[in-house]
């Protein structure tokens, strides 16, 4: 998970977490079955896509909330009631900084291998397919940071093009507005090398286009 992101997703629970300990402030139950159903089901929704978005995919976490949600046939008080300690087991986690799966890992350690190839060539003088080659680790990146986010990879059956994944990650706050316009301008790098625009880029951009995706895949590893 995103190690340097971890005061922002910490915040998300949190602000899931108070709603929910202000509904309870309301209840004499521990269920807070008193109070309305429109409230139990808007807290639950909130609890169950927090848990969903931002614990790791294929977790214990994941698989204890879809357990509540079979066994506690759509009574919203029951999942009000179960929900919470998930979401804080989860949140305890990304404070503690547990949350880099060995998937992660393994896909850092793919990346690098590829960007050190366009490192390689760039100091062989080969710029154009460095930077081929540095833009397709990065669109490849950037469908694994979709896959953990919950954004979609695809449009009406084709793959979504790669700006098109940068927008919607900024959107769903997987990185920073900054973050985005520097993916954009690394992507029109490499659409330049792709389409044999090779005059319009220098080496030394290439460069620094390889050190920056290197930067932005170990800060936001998926």
């Amino acid at each position: 998970m995103p190690l340097l992101d971890d005061a922002v997703i910490l915040k998300q629970i949190d602000d899931v977490l108070g709603a929910y300990t202000r509904l309870r402030s309301r209840s004499k139950h521990d269920d807070c079955s008193d109070l309305p159903d429109t409230d139990r089901r808007e807290a639950a929704a909130r609890l169950h896509a927090a848990i969903v978005r931002l614990a790791p995919p294929g977790s214990t976490y994941i698989a204890d909330c879809k357990k509540v949600i079979e066994g506690c046939g759509g009574a919203s008080h029951i999942l009000v009631e179960e929900l919470p300690g998930i979401l804080k087991a989860v949140r305890a986690d990304y404070a503690d900084h547990y949350l880099q799966s060995v998937q992660e890992i393994i896909h850092a350690e793919v990346f690098g291998d590829f960007l050190e190839m366009a490192d390689h060539l760039l100091e062989q003088g080969f710029k154009d397919p460095a930077a081929v080659i540095g833009g397709g680790t990065l669109e490849e990146h950037l469908r694994k940071l979709c896959n953990k986010y919950g954004v979609l990879t695809t449009e009406r059956g084709n793959p979504k093009k790669a700006e098109a994944m940068n927008a919607e990650l900024a959107q769903a706050q997987a990185y920073s507005k900054l973050d985005q316009k520097s993916v954009t301008a690394w992507l029109d790098l490499r659409n330049k090398a792709a389409h044999g625009k090779y005059p319009e880029y220098t080496k030394e951009q290439v460069k620094l286009m390889v050190q920056g995706i290197r930067d932005f895949v170990t800060r936001l590893p998926a």
